[in-house]
């Protein structure tokens, strides 16, 4: 499957009309035929990063499998706006599960679909970055390991934001939650902890690993287009600020997520069978600390006297990811 990258030129902005692009070029969102699986009336917080993230992940796998989809969900922030009991936004056969077991959940579905010979029905997992880096991590390895058919999505706004900014395994170093040190010498998130799934998803050779933001919506769209187009085993971890919190401003949802890209705090890849075999190009790189200055979380890194070890310490990971990836554009 070839990817098209579409070129910006509009001179101060990301956007480029989808009137001045081939009907083949046009984002899923931007047809009127798509799903909205996720549909209007939902809870999420204003400027919400995981609704954008998942609206744009499930109504691309619905066009790809022809509506023939079934999604299993964990508890968390995406289960609890979507579906405050009796209501729901979903539009399409969705199955909550418990937090930790949502991978086997779809595991499960996926056999049964398989035992009726419906093999043309097609199984997605979802669920955040506590429920996919922390408590699930046993079942998604196993369904790694077993190479079931299911694309797994975890949706990666880095605590556990449905109860209250606890820290996960995905929290960044230096951030402030609400189980983090909020003084002392380094208050935060420790460094030298944390999990970086993708590259564990990567180690067990599953045929298809990527990473993606909600700044990129055709890029995202791609890669679970390309992820439903295989049998096996897949794992798309998207990036999606939530503004809540991180204590950002709604507004800057998708611009936050532009510069976690850009400063290579997030490096945008795909990889197939443990080996990467593409990455988002870094066109204007920027510094880290343009990135951490809207965040609340990292407040105490700017202040009267700033923290520049601890900035330091945040920009030299951000430069090994671009290293190890090769994300800088030479020509841009």
């Amino acid at each position: 499957m070839e990817h098209t990258v579409v070129k910006f030129y509009q001179t101060g902005t990301f956007t480029v009309g989808n009137r001045l692009l081939a009907p083949d070029q046009r984002s899923v969102q931007a047809n009127t035929q798509r799903n909205n699986s996720l549909n209007s009336g939902h809870r999420a917080c204003q400027g919400c990063g995981e609704a954008l993230g998942a609206r744009y992940a499930i109504d691309a796998a619905m066009q790809a499998t022809n509506g023939q989809l079934i999604a299993a969900n964990a508890t968390g922030c995406l289960e609890v706006f979507s579906t405050p009991y009796p209501e729901t936004s979903w539009q399409m056969p969705w199955i909550h599960s418990l937090f930790g077991n949502t991978a086997a959940v779809a595991t499960g579905i996926a056999a049964a679909m398989r035992v009726k010979g419906r093999d043309q029905v097609r199984v997605v997992a979802q669920g955040g970055d506590g429920g996919t880096t922390d408590i699930g991590f046993g079942c998604l390895s196993g369904m790694f390991e077993r190479n079931d058919d299911v694309l797994y999505i975890c949706y990666d706004n880095e605590a556990y934001m449905n109860t209250g900014v606890q820290r996960s395994s995905a929290t960044p170093p230096a951030a402030r939650t609400a189980t983090t040190m909020p003084v002392g010498p380094n208050p935060g998130n420790v460094f030298g902890q944390g999990k970086n799934l993708a590259r564990i998803a990567m180690a067990h050779e599953i045929p298809y690993v990527a990473t993606a933001t909600v700044a990129d919506l055709r890029d995202l769209e791609y890669k679970v287009t390309k992820a439903m187009s295989m049998r096996g085993a897949r794992y798309i971890h998207i990036f999606v600020p939530c503004p809540l919190g991180w204590g950002a401003a709604s507004h800057d949802t998708i611009r936050l997520a532009r510069l976690a890209h850009e400063s290579g705090v997030f490096p945008v890849f795909e990889a197939e069978r443990g080996e990467v075999t593409g990455v988002s190009k870094i066109r204007r790189r920027v510094p880290v600390e343009d990135y951490l200055r809207p965040q609340k979380r990292f407040a105490h890194l700017f202040g009267s006297t700033p923290d520049t070890a601890t900035l330091a310490r945040l920009q030299a990971m951000a430069d090994r990811n671009i290293q190890r990836y090769g994300l800088l554009d030479e020509e841009a």
